[in-house]
């Protein structure tokens, strides 16, 4: 496993402070880390993946704001310089995607094409 200087990735305040509160809760399990990355599907080719699951041989490590993070290696193409933020409105609630890298996306915003 690879430790980075750099992350692939960003966090809003937002963002982060709802992971934190996630972590904090008393069934979270420690031994887990914040698995970023993508999975083929959704109405435009490509769905993020935001969760907390194992480190796993050959993932990438790096840390936002103390939150331990990791991505498989080969996700970096596609995730790096995206940005992850939190809404919390009437309308919209969870984790959004902002991703330079996609060409198009679709309107729920968990899915993209490159």
């Amino acid at each position: 496993m690879e430790m980075t200087t750099t992350t692939p990735v960003t966090m809003t305040a937002g963002a982060i402070s709802e992971i934190k509160r996630l972590m904090e809760a008393p069934e979270f399990d420690k031994s887990q880390v914040l698995r970023v990355g993508v999975k083929g599907g959704g109405c435009s080719g490509m769905s993020y993946i935001l969760g907390f699951d194992k480190m796993e041989e050959g993932d990438e490590q790096f840390t936002i704001d103390g939150i331990p993070c990791t991505m498989t290696k080969s996700h970096g193409i596609y995730l790096m310089g995206m940005e992850i933020d939190w809404q919390d409105g009437l309308n919209n609630r969870g984790f959004t995607f902002t991703n330079p890298n996609a060409s198009k996306t679709c309107g729920c915003g968990t899915s993209f094409a490159v």
